[in-house]
């Protein structure tokens, strides 16, 4: 084999490595993507609950304000040193 034949051939097989890599990439990021929305219903979720349980009228807007960073830390206190 030539030179140029070999080289075209390495080129071809850098390119699909490259473009192996960055469809791994793609998953990846749709991984990451999806376990941030499923965080953000849970917490949600949870901050519903809890205004539920408080028994508040405004419930909704109490859920709102309990997910916030504040209440993020008091239900992980081991996370938060």
């Amino acid at each position: 084999m030539s030179f140029e034949t070999i080289s075209l051939l390495l080129n071809w097989l850098e390119m699909g490595a490259l473009l192996a890599i960055l469809f791994r990439l793609g998953h990846t990021f749709e991984l990451i993507a999806s376990t941030q929305r499923e965080l953000r219903r849970a917490i949600h979720h949870l901050g519903e609950r809890r205004a539920a349980e408080l028994g508040s009228p405004h419930a909704h807007a109490s859920a709102e304000s309990t997910t916030g960073r504040d209440a993020l830390a008091q239900l992980s206190p081991l996370l938060n040193p």
